[in-house]
């Protein structure tokens, strides 16, 4: 097995109209294009999603209520740096980057030899004992060198041994995340949304049953035991429709045949920049578990909650790539470029308008939401200041993070873990090169955000370590973007960036107007409602002002919906309107 192969392969069919997305519980092989595809899938995903992140935001203010934010907390999030690692590696980014291409490929092979083995159980015989056997190996050692890892991690915990019993238990889902990531990729390229879009339900109502039923007698280990518990879930939720796809997708006879050879022939050397990139994209978190371990007790929690919560404004921005991911996986490998770069362009825009309108709500509304959410048991007002402040400094690097997350994904695409077997050509070392640029322009975000973190947490605390990551993950956006041009993409840089700009200042207006908003009222619920319409509201009108197609496009289908135009008002339209 080498890597000196092309990954991109123009002899490749033409994509066809996506098929949509499944709903039901067994799907047909081959489903028929519907219209609205898009439109579904999101709807399905953002449901789920919502469902999983109103349910995680449940855990997290049960952790406040129960334990609050003080050295027993730091303790278990220093454990919870496990699953928080083997979660993007496992589930959504790496497993993602890596597999969705490699099963939409043998997706167009299947098509392209009806008659032969069917490249997708191909796929699967030759990748999943091996993942299988890694996630075990990896599993064991984590849960072995739990104490070696609590004290690289963070060496200035105050509750060390409460921390190694944690990570041991959160060791376990090593096993069932990777399971769930190479499942759910499977299923998003079969473009069947309906079970990935719930495996964080499945997560997080195991361990909200575990965290409720054990909280009292277990302390802060019940949290930890919730973890592994609802990994378990999440993998159970995905074995019943992958094995159902698995053999829908070719008739026994088909199966039967041996006369076609393999169809693919695996890269394992492409695993590498992938997983590199995401270890050092996850690496902003050790630095700041590593920093804040060294500051007052409680400052590492008040970063978790202040993360949790700027997360939930850029999670709808990633659904649209997510959704959108094997259509440009898809068209790459079909050597559609320029298609891919249209659906780049436009999953950019659309990410930043959803991310920005949430950071300029955060930036008005912080205090009044962590109020609202979080002060109540051992949680009080002081640990409510200090994590509205980093959630506000957190926003300046929201952005960013979603344009990573939409720029990720197709740069990947063309290297995927999988090439066809009959394909002679070439690569050059160049082209193989450029699959470490991510990494190289996260190492740079990384040294960005470490540097800032050392200059500015000695006087500003939980303050400067949330600075230093949105100052390096901004760095990281800017090279990605012009990294993926030199992939061979050819982003129009000028078109999306003066878009960005729109969005930009529509959300910098809204914010300050949602900010006086807010303060009008000191009652948190008052103040989140005014301030949230307000930010709304201006965010609508600055950018359809503007001229951002993000906005103005969805504001105007609002605005004829409310007020449909008349026969008269018909017949005045241009023919075709």
């Amino acid at each position: 097995m080498t890597t000196d192969q092309p990954a991109l392969t123009p002899t490749l069919p033409a994509p066809r109209s996506a098929p949509a997305a499944e709903t039901e519980s067994d799907p047909g092989p081959d489903p028929a294009p519907r219209r609205g595809f898009l439109a579904k899938a999101f709807g399905i995903t953002a449901v789920l999603s919502a469902a999983g992140s109103a349910l995680g935001l449940l855990r997290d203010l049960l952790l406040a209520r129960y334990f609050g934010a003080n050295q027993g907390t730091d303790a278990f999030l220093v454990a919870w740096t496990v699953p928080e690692t083997a979660a993007p590696l496992l589930i959504e980014d790496a497993m993602s980057f890596l597999m969705v291409p490699a099963f939409t490929l043998a997706l167009v092979l299947r098509e392209e030899r009806p008659d032969g083995p069917d490249p997708v159980r191909q796929l699967v015989r030759a990748t999943l004992p091996w993942l299988l056997l890694a996630l075990g190996a990896l599993a064991l050692g984590a849960a072995l060198g739990a104490p070696q890892l609590v004290e690289l991690l963070a060496p200035g915990l105050a509750n060390p041994e409460l921390a190694v019993d944690c990570t041991r238990i959160t060791a376990i889902t090593v096993l069932p995340f990777g399971v769930a990531g190479y499942l759910a990729a499977a299923l998003r390229a079969h473009h069947s949304f309906t079970a990935p879009a719930g495996i964080y339900v499945a997560y997080n109502v195991g361990i909200l049953a575990v965290l409720l039923g054990c909280h009292a007698f277990l302390g802060v280990s019940s949290a930890a035991l919730g973890v592994a518990v609802g990994s378990l879930l999440m993998s159970g939720l995905l074995i019943g429709p992958f094995v159902r796809r698995l053999r829908a997708g070719r008739p026994a006879r088909a199966r039967r045949t041996r006369g076609a050879g393999q169809a693919l022939v695996l890269m394992p050397l492409a695993l590498l920049p992938v997983a590199a990139f995401t270890l050092t994209r996850q690496s902003q978190v050790f630095v700041e578990r590593y920093l804040g371990s060294a500051l007052p007790p409680g400052t590492i929690s008040h970063l978790n909650y202040a993360a949790k919560v700027s997360q939930l404004a850029m999670t709808a921005g990633i659904l649209i790539c997510t959704v959108t991911f094997p259509l440009v996986a898809r068209a790459l490998a079909a050597g559609d470029l320029t298609g891919a770069r249209d659906r780049v362009e436009k999953d950019l825009g659309q990410a930043a308008a959803v991310v920005l309108l949430g950071t300029a709500f955060l930036m008005a509304c912080a205090p009044s939401v962590v109020s609202l959410l979080f002060q109540r048991g051992a949680f009080g007002p002081q640990d409510t200041a200090a994590t509205a402040a980093v959630i506000r400094v957190y926003s300046f690097g929201l952005p960013a993070q979603a344009l990573i997350g939409v720029m990720i994904r197709p740069y990947f695409s063309l290297r995927p873990v999988v090439r066809r077997a009959d394909d002679s050509g070439t690569d050059d070392g160049g082209r193989r090169l450029l699959d470490w640029y991510p990494v190289a322009a996260m190492v740079l975000g990384l040294a960005v955000t470490v540097t800032v973190g050392l200059l500015a947490t000695p006087r500003f605390g939980a303050l400067g370590l949330a600075a230093g990551n949105a100052a390096g993950i901004t760095a990281t956006a800017a090279l990605l973007l012009h990294g993926l041009v030199l992939r061979g993409i050819p982003l129009r840089l000028r078109r999306v960036l003066g878009g960005h700009g729109r969005l930009l200042t529509a959300a910098a207006g809204a914010a300050a107007l949602g900010t006086a908003a807010a303060g009008i009222s000191a009652d948190p619920l008052p103040s989140t409602l005014l301030g949230g319409l307000t930010v709304a509201l201006a965010f609508a009108l600055l950018g359809t002002g503007l001229g951002a197609r993000e906005v103005r496009g969805p504001v105007l289908a609002a605005v004829r919906i409310l007020n449909p135009p008349t026969v008269a008002d018909e017949g005045k339209l241009p023919h075709g309107h």
